[in-house]
């Protein structure tokens, strides 16, 4: 029987996606860049993989109690400036980063991967970097206009309220990966 492909997020409110479109018209016309889709922005928490889908409720309590571990409220974020990853000699992913709430959403992040170990899930092996993915970057050419873009633009995306981690299944498809809520959590 065929999984799931899941992985806990915080999602970015639709009326970002504007803002987060006009920072991506800075690197858009690099040819090895594919852009991801502003509707479907969000900061991952923690990637699951493919789980059986028996796995779920286990996976909910789980989520349900690092919220409680957690103890964080609901907090405003933050959003803008620009990174990437790994490294501006060798880029692959071009992300926005959290500018305020940082500390709230290492704080969930932290208490998510903690208990979803108790489930035999593996913990991201880097330290980790609150951030929208907002391109993927496929090979070099591009890369000197996301340079530019990183070292001469500071943008603001917005900020709006974080009052819930979701559970969220990803179906890739051919015009890209399709998201869907599971089941959320509030704070």
């Amino acid at each position: 029987m065929p999984g799931m492909r899941l992985f806990v997020s915080i999602d970015v409110p639709d009326e970002l996606r504007e803002a987060l479109a006009d920072v991506q018209d800075e690197f858009a016309a690099g040819e090895d860049v594919r852009l991801t889709d502003p509707a479907q922005a969000h900061l991952t928490l923690s990637f699951l993989g493919d789980v059986e889908e028996t796995r779920v409720e286990d996976i909910e309590r789980e989520l349900e109690g690092a919220v409680d571990d957690a103890g964080v409220a609901p907090f405003e974020m933050e959003l803008g400036g620009l990174g990437v990853f790994p490294s501006l000699d060798y880029i692959s992913v071009v992300w926005t980063g959290v500018r305020e709430g940082a500390d709230s959403v290492s704080t969930l992040q932290a208490a998510v991967e903690e208990r979803l170990e108790t489930l035999g899930f593996e913990g991201d092996d880097h330290e980790f970097t609150p951030h929208v993915t907002l391109a993927r970057v496929d090979g070099h050419r591009g890369k000197e206009l996301i340079q530019r873009a990183v070292e001469e633009r500071d943008p603001d995306v917005g900020r709006f309220e974080v009052s819930e981690v979701r559970l969220t299944e990803s179906t890739l498809t051919e015009g890209g990966p399709e998201y869907r809520t599971v089941s959320s959590v509030g704070l």
